[in-house]
């Protein structure tokens, strides 16, 4: 799935920020902690979202695999999308893995890891004649806000409205409610909805748009370094693709 850079204003107040505030915590000082904090959102399945209370999904499984080859317990902090990229550079937490989508703009901001998956934004609706984005003139979109699917919506040509939420789920259930023609998500999101709910007749569209998902840090120090050596070695020695193939069925790691 995945989450794009925040709007403007939110790029500017980050960037404001990181101009004052203090460097980010080394690996070193990450570790004397002994604890690793991770903002997400939590509200993205398959990605991070709570099941019976508890925080789970593909990017959990490889926070929490990655906190572990670096010798740290992880410490997740849930909190809406759009402030996530903010609050790191306030030194809130130490790395944002939550599907934000590697822009420019946002690369203004913070520091993007190497890529954790690719993906890419499809059109999600439970009417036949929806499929493309010349279906979508004259229709009500949903998207949740900040995202690269909003942004994606909003420079549609001939949209009536395009209806933000703050998740995902939020933008998913108006357009089954009928407040919405469309919605317009993740396709690995789009899939799990499907099958959770295949009663409600949505289905997939074209796909709109590709991208490449990462996770974000302060700057490229040394625990960026070491995040992205985790990674390679998870994806070397077949853990990443176990973890993805529990939520997916299939690799979902970039392949360029």
């Amino acid at each position: 799935m995945n989450k794009t850079s925040p709007i403007l204003g939110v790029i500017a107040l980050a960037l404001s920020f990181a101009a004052i505030s203090a460097n980010a915590k080394t690996l070193e000082q990450i570790q004397q902690a002994g604890k690793i904090v991770i903002g997400t959102d939590g509200t993205f399945p398959p990605f991070q979202f709570f099941s019976e209370g508890k925080l789970t999904g593909f990017e959990i499984d490889i926070g929490d695999e990655v906190a572990k080859r670096l010798k740290v317990k992880p410490e997740w902090k849930p909190i809406a999308f759009d402030s996530l990229l903010a609050g790191l550079t306030q030194d809130r937490w130490d790395i944002v893995i939550a599907s934000f989508t590697i822009t420019d703009e946002r690369a203004k901001a913070v520091h993007f890891t190497s890529p954790l998956y690719c993906t890419g934004g499809v059109i999600v609706s439970n009417k036949q004649n929806i499929k493309n984005a010349d279906d979508l003139r004259g229709k009500v979109i949903s998207a949740q806000t900040g995202s690269t699917y909003f942004q994606k919506a909003t420079s549609l040509p001939g949209i009536k409205q395009v209806r933000n939420f703050a998740s995902d789920s939020d933008a998913r259930n108006s357009m089954i409610s009928g407040r919405s023609d469309a919605w317009i998500t993740d396709k690995f999101v789009a899939k799990l909805s499907i099958e959770k709910q295949p009663e409600r007749g949505m289905a997939i569209g074209n796909q709109l748009f590709t991208e490449k998902v990462a996770s974000a840090v302060k700057d490229n120090g040394s625990l960026a370094a070491a995040y992205d050596k985790a990674l390679e070695e998870m994806k070397a020695d077949g853990t990443y693709e176990k973890i993805s193939q529990k939520w997916f069925k299939e690799d979902i790691r970039c392949q360029q």
